[in-house]
């Protein structure tokens, strides 16, 4: 949203002038003279308060038509992990069977307040509640790998079996012994915002942009398709999306090689599989896709089955626009669609060149 209140607009660019490192993320500085927009700790020369507008959130920004400014690269560093929540993170990892309690955050100058109002807003959980979810991970994980329950639950600082039970059947719904199939969901940045990725022990099950519209819709739908919880945390398959979206990003990649475990009808699934046959830096539409399933009177089944992908980039809907050449609408904002295609016709042009 564009922010027309102009004592709030004084203030912030007030903090932009002073680059205040508090403000990073609060607002975004759109600069007219340079269609670029900004956080509020850009080390680029300062502009004019008259050649600026401020935004709430990046989204609007880029609907605005400002591009993220290449020097503080707002969409990645507004969202990514703070300074403090990568040292509290380095201590999960460090120990990740057991917890990591308040007061052993405050032995290495850590707010424990801090780090829970970041991961409410980031996460919608607390550090405490993420942590669990990590140290149940770890056990399932342990458990699928053959170790006897007794083992698993106090090798992960559990101190009875019942614990560990109730633990897991709070997170999970099951007992540890009839343990349904777990998402794990992992969270990470990118050039044009944050994404979550959710997979199984198949796959990729989800890969969207955290402001989705019906995120929580497809969250609901995959828990009841796949009969599954979904919980904080990583394996493989969400490793590997992360590694190769970020090729993606630096131009470095085409294709993906992603094993995808996305749950759908037959049809759906038809849709998916033509639209990753499209080129990187082609387009098509509704009715091409439609003719090349050799159903050329489903363009409006194939429009929805598109609208339900749930794995974006890797399956690329993006590149659907209207037959006139127009912009149809996207789940992740019609600016960011423009982007991805705009960036697909750049590293295929590089590629081609060289």
């Amino acid at each position: 949203m564009k922010i027309t209140d102009s004592a709030q607009c004084d203030t912030w660019y007030e903090a932009l002038l002073a680059r205040a490192s508090e403000y990073t993320g609060v607002f975004f500085v759109g600069v007219k003279t340079t269609g670029v927009f900004c956080i509020s700790v850009c080390r680029a020369r300062k502009p004019k308060r008259e050649n600026v507008e401020f935004y709430s959130n990046f989204k609007s920004a880029l609907d605005a038509g400002y591009r993220p400014c290449k020097v503080c690269r707002p969409t990645e560093n507004a969202c990514s992990a703070p300074p403090f929540i990568e040292q509290a993170l380095a201590l999960v990892r460090l120990t990740p069977k057991v917890r990591v309690s308040d007061s052993q955050l405050r032995e290495h100058n850590l707010s424990p307040e801090r780090i829970r109002r970041w991961f409410l807003q980031h996460h919608g959980i607390t550090f405490q509640a993420f942590q669990r979810m990590q140290r149940v991970n770890v056990a399932l994980q342990e458990l699928k790998g053959g170790r006897r329950t007794t083992d698993v639950a106090f090798d992960n600082g559990y101190e009875s079996l019942s614990g560990f039970g109730y633990t897991c059947k709070k997170l999970t719904g099951r007992s540890p012994a009839g343990q349904p199939q777990t998402v794990l969901i992992h969270r990470f940045t990118t050039p044009l915002g944050p994404m979550f990725v959710c997979a199984t022990e198949r796959g990729v099950c989800l890969l969207e942009f955290v402001d989705r519209r019906m995120l929580e819709s497809e969250f609901s739908d995959l828990q009841r398709l796949l009969r599954a919880r979904i919980m904080a945390g990583q394996n493989a398959h969400t490793q590997r999306a992360e590694r190769e979206i970020g090729e993606y990003f630096a131009g470095q990649r085409q294709q993906f090689s992603l094993s995808l475990d996305s749950p759908g009808s037959d049809f759906q699934r038809s849709v998916w599989a033509a639209l990753r046959q499209l080129p990187c830096g082609e387009t098509t539409h509704y009715q091409a896709l439609a003719e090349s399933l050799h159903k050329p009177t489903a363009a409006r089944a194939v429009a929805a089955a598109n609208g339900a992908n749930r794995i974006a980039i890797v399956i690329p809907c993006h590149r659907v626009i209207g037959k006139d050449g127009s912009m149809t609408g996207y789940g992740g904002g019609i600016a960011r669609k423009a982007w991805l295609l705009e960036h697909e016709k750049k590293i295929t042009l590089r590629q081609s060149v060289s």
